[in-house]
């Protein structure tokens, strides 16, 4: 139990640190300070959801040497979660194992897939106040030399400017060299499309590029892509502007 204990607490140690290098590296750049953009609204607080895209028998995108993006996914939404409830935030996790949150007596793998999408999109939208933190993963097998990550938006009220900033914390600290514009989301994306509240994609990396799934696979790296996720987010809830 001592063990246990001692190692707990060294880990949380260990993700409290690396939290205050990764907010350190990305908060006080000289910004300008605006009104929140997210904040109570009619006494409800702000719940972000955090969602780990895919799960269960649904493994999403696939590197060549066979790893899926739903665990990857997993790993660093749970991290992203943690570091927001630390620094106070309200938070959701559409899952917090690999698994499909589908309906159970489905049995097909269509249906389930249409099912597990529905409940994400119904799960937002029946939480006050919600903002939505997708996280995914990318692939291009076309050029296997791609790689970064990259903030897409829906069209609801505050989506831009929050994936604007969580893209200045992921090119401060993960895409140097290789900065990358966010963009707005598609409209044939169903969860984006399909939710009332204001959401972003966050495709962490490139699993068609063999070192970037390398360092996607890493905890460290897990870490300090969820650090710059984190503090992207909080922020834009401060009123920081991209300027």
């Amino acid at each position: 139990m001592i063990i246990l204990i001692r190692k707990r607490i060294f880990l949380l140690s260990a993700l409290f640190c690396c939290f205050v290098v990764g907010m350190a590296a990305v908060l006080w750049c000289g910004h300008t300070q605006a009104a929140p953009v997210f904040s109570v609204r009619d006494g409800v607080p702000v719940t972000v959801v955090v969602d780990a895209g895919h799960g269960g028998e649904d493994g999403g995108a696939v590197s060549p040497d066979g790893v899926e993006e739903s665990h990857l996914n997993l790993a660093i939404a749970v991290q992203v979660n943690d570091l927001l409830r630390f620094a106070g935030q309200k938070t959701l996790l559409t899952r917090s194992e690999d698994i499909t949150i589908a309906d159970p007596d489905l049995t097909t793998i269509r249906q389930r897939k249409s099912s597990d999408l529905k409940n994400r999109v119904a799960l937002v939208n029946s939480t006050e106040n919600a903002v939505l933190l997708s996280i995914h993963q990318n692939s291009l097998p076309s050029s296997t030399v791609t790689h970064g990550a990259q903030v897409f938006w829906n069209r609801q009220e505050g989506a831009e400017v929050l994936a604007e900033i969580i893209q200045d914390s992921l090119n401060s600290c993960i895409n140097v060299g290789n900065e990358k514009l966010p963009k707005q989301i598609p409209s044939t994306i169903y969860l984006m499309k399909s939710i009332t509240a204001p959401g972003v994609i966050v495709e962490c990396g490139f699993l068609s590029n063999p070192a970037e799934t390398a360092r996607l696979q890493q905890p460290s790296y897990q870490l300090k892509l969820a650090a710059a996720i984190a503090a992207g987010y909080l922020r834009c809830a401060a009123g920081e502007e991209i300027t």
